[in-house]
């Protein structure tokens, strides 16, 4: 076989990898119960080479879980001799420090043989219903107090189910028919990865996938090493403050590039809370790791050989390194800001190549109502978690997207899903007009949401939200966002963190924040503002004050009143 048809067939199978594990997360939202990973994809698939190197990822699920589980299953090889695994077994955690980051996040693996050797692993995580504990607050002083912690342990042993650690699942969750069913689809979706590898191994005649491994790695290596060089060589330094929790919490960035690596160093940032926003080495460096590739190298398929390029430190004890056994089940209000403190580093490095800030952490509502939470025993017992997002920040050539989960990824639950569970009604769910940073470039929406409960009886939310007090900045003279507000209907404005109780009657305000805006506000086409009045995302008195653009009450631009703001008279 001549090299130029082997590196044809090499890139035609690793393809069917990538689709492979594609088709592995499909599975598992198929059979999933939880909502946030049937309908969300809050979750993560990837296949893995016998020395537990990441060969290919699924394009459904976050990058905070991929990279994450990438680091896993090295200490899953840690701690289970690989002569010991049989099939049909299989391995579980939800250890925060050698898992994803918090109690929520299961991660199953599962070794693949073929021909009675083990040619891959296949490693899943999903974002449970409930773990336990004091559920979704970020009130615990300690991950005890935040759920059930599983140590790696064996889930399946020769395709036995561990039905003693079933059992103690079970027990210590509010929801344990969802958390058993998403305990088998973590199970299924890496059978079925496995069921394919073998396929694909018989149809190209492989014993083993070192030679496809050597080819991802080597080639992902080459191209990784191509985009550092075309980057300047040096250090460059950025800060970023955000709300917290009950103080401000400040990143702090160095950024080193040299001719083979790229360093980020936390050095400076902020220590760690005692409330649960603290986050874990792993989830930190996933984040960051993302907002470097998507910087040096977006559209290059992800592996081993990108991470292994990227080199991310924190001093232990500070909010983005937290040690055992910290509280971090609101792991992703500081992990989902470093992709933006990391876009501020590169900016200074090549000015013009970053967006804007952008709402980064998800504004999710999760929602309850149960005795102990609410005081109050009337009226359905429910947990609901639904995914929503505020505006990403502008990008040079763009304007930002609204309402969009950037970095996570995860999707919006519909709301009728959110009804059609729960006694929840959601009055109103619109994008934020003027929300969107002010800019050549502008800022992407916000959205507000207004929700209610059918019944005479009240609910909770479990807030965890950022860009409150500190919204998502602009960027070379851009405007800021606006920031987000939490309220009620009847007027009390609440805080943007911790538990709090909507009134039976009441409703739930919640107004999501923009994204920052892009370059001087002047620069913008007076023909652009005018569509984005027409389209309800600026005012007409944000466009005449904001942008000096006049537009009439026909809906045009008033030419001569523009020139009049614009140059004066």
């Amino acid at each position: 076989m001549s090299d130029y048809f082997q590196k044809i067939r090499n890139q035609v199978m690793w393809d069917r990898l990538i689709a492979l594990v594609e088709e592995q997360a499909r599975t598992m939202m198929r059979v999933a119960f939880s909502t946030v990973v049937r309908e969300a994809g809050d979750l993560s698939a990837g296949v893995f080479n016998a020395k537990g190197e990441m060969l290919a990822q699924a394009v459904t699920g976050t990058p905070g879980h991929v990279n994450s589980m990438a680091r896993s299953v090295v200490h899953f090889l840690d701690e289970i001799p690989v002569e010991t695994m049989r099939p049909g077994d299989s391995f579980i955690t939800n250890d925060p420090w050698k898992g994803t980051g918090h109690l929520f996040d299961l991660t199953v693996l599962t070794p693949a043989f073929h021909r009675g050797k083990i040619a891959a692993f296949f490693a899943s995580t999903a974002h449970v219903a409930d773990i336990g504990g004091n559920g979704p607050a970020p009130d615990s002083r300690d991950v005890f107090s935040e759920g059930l912690f599983i140590p790696i342990s064996p889930l399946c042993v020769a395709g036995e189910m561990n039905q003693l650690l079933l059992k103690i699942m079970r027990a210590n969750s509010r929801e344990p028919d969802k958390l058993e069913g998403d305990v088998y689809a973590l199970v299924a979706c890496n059978e079925a990865g496995g069921a394919r590898l073998t396929k694909m191994m018989d149809e190209y005649a492989l014993a083993d996938l070192a030679a496809l491994s050597d080819h991802i790695l080597t080639s992902t290596d080459k191209s990784m090493l191509e985009a550092i060089a075309r980057l300047p060589k040096g250090s460059w330094t950025n800060a970023m403050r955000i709300d917290g929790f009950d103080a401000p919490v400040d990143f702090a960035a160095k950024l080193t590039i040299d001719d083979e690596n790229i360093y980020v160093d936390f050095t400076g940032t902020s220590p760690m809370s005692k409330f649960g926003i603290n986050c874990p080495i792993c989830y930190a460096d996933a984040y960051t790791t993302f907002g470097v590739k998507c910087i040096v190298a977006p559209r290059l398929a992800h592996n081993h050989a990108v991470r292994s390029r990227i080199h991310v430190t924190a001093p232990e004890g500070c909010i983005v390194n937290a040690p055992f056994p910290a509280p971090v089940t609101a792991r992703a209000v500081i992990g989902q800001m470093l992709p933006d403190v990391v876009f501020g580093c590169f900016d200074k490095a090549q000015p013009g190549l970053a967006p804007a800030e952008g709402t980064d952490a998800s504004w999710s509502l999760r929602l309850n109502a149960s005795p102990g939470i609410t005081g109050h025993r009337g009226g359905s017992v429910f947990a609901s978690q639904s995914f929503q997002s505020g505006g990403m920040g502008a990008h040079p050539n763009q304007d930002g997207l609204a309402a969009t989960p950037f970095p996570s990824g995860v999707r919006a639950i519909a709301i009728e899903i959110t009804e059609a569970m729960t006694p929840l009604v959601v009055w109103k769910k619109e994008l934020r007009r003027d929300s969107g940073g002010a800019g050549k470039r502008r800022g992407g929406l916000g959205q507000s949401m207004e929700v209610s409960s059918r019944e005479d009886a009240p609910f909770a939310i479990f807030a965890r939200f950022e860009r409150v007090e500190h919204p998502a900045r602009g960027r070379h003279g851009g405007g800021d966002g606006a920031a987000g507000i939490l309220a009620l209907k009847s007027g009390k404005v609440l805080k943007a963190k911790g538990t709090h109780i909507i009134p039976a009657g009441d409703r739930l305000m919640v107004e999501m924040p923009g994204g920052g805006g892009f370059g001087d506000v002047l620069a913008r086409d007076p023909q652009a503002v005018l569509a984005d009045v027409r389209d309800g995302f600026v005012s007409v008195a944000a466009a005449r004050d904001t942008y000096k653009v006049a537009v009439d009450d026909a809906l045009e631009i008033d030419a001569a009143a523009t020139s009049l703001l614009r140059f004066g008279g």
